[in-house]
């Protein structure tokens, strides 16, 4: 059986990502779990990937130990039209959307990082956040319109793209910000997915925290709060 490494569930975006497709393709796994922050992690990861990084996938004697290789190497294992859309036009883009992603919007990433057990209120975070945020607005009313009038998500049914910027629907729904319908119900879509309810119970079910990934501000609500 294959093996995911992945890191915190409250925090790790890249690990929810490959976590995620493979729930949605029905491929079962085993699951390694690597808390960050801690002085044993580089050592630990060490041993799963010669990066040192997570997500990891470990299935046979392949080793894939980024995000987006592991969505190829899945198109690749278990069918290109159950990873990306089956047809030429809309793969182009989910893959361009993807990719996207995968380098870029540094500031909302850096200055709201993904973090499954707060939420706060909205505030301005800066320039750089904006344009990020409108970027993906943007990309996501684009590719709902062109090709997602099959489904709920950005391409119709749920594809990579829709797994690459599931932690961006995280973080606007964590740190408030206000969304026109249309990007609610695509934000709902992912956040109603019975995987990602999975992912999200066991993450609120952690009981460490990364203190670089805790912004510091008065949450509206702490999930995570111990009484």
């Amino acid at each position: 059986m294959p093996t995911l490494v992945i890191a915190n569930k409250t925090y790790s975006s890249w690990s929810l990502r490959p976590w995620l497709m493979l729930k949605e393709l029905g491929v079962a796994f085993d699951e390694v779990m690597v808390p960050l922050d801690d002085p044993a992690t580089g050592e630990t990861l060490r041993r799963y990937s010669p990066a040192a990084k997570a997500p990891t996938y470990i299935d046979g004697e392949t080793t894939v130990w980024d995000s987006l290789a592991i969505m190829e190497y899945l198109s690749e294992r278990y069918g290109l039209g159950r990873v990306w859309p089956a047809e030429p036009a809309p793969r182009v883009l989910a893959r361009c959307l993807s990719a996207e992603m995968h380098a870029g919007f540094g500031a909302l990433r850096s200055t709201c990082p993904m973090n499954l057990g707060k939420h706060y209120a909205y505030r301005d975070r800066g320039e750089g956040v904006a344009r990020d945020v409108a970027r993906i607005v943007a990309a996501w009313r684009d590719a709902r319109a062109r090709f997602g009038r099959g489904g709920p998500f950005l391409f119709g049914a749920f594809t990579a793209a829709d797994a690459m910027y599931a932690p961006v629907v995280t973080r606007l729904d964590t740190y408030g910000f206000a969304v026109d319908p249309d990007i609610r119900a695509y934000m709902d879509a992912i956040l109603g997915l019975a995987s990602f309810r999975d992912w999200r119970e066991a993450a609120l079910a952690e009981t460490w925290s990364v203190r670089a990934d805790e912004v510091d501000e008065v949450p509206l609500v702490d999930h995570r709060a111990r009484t």
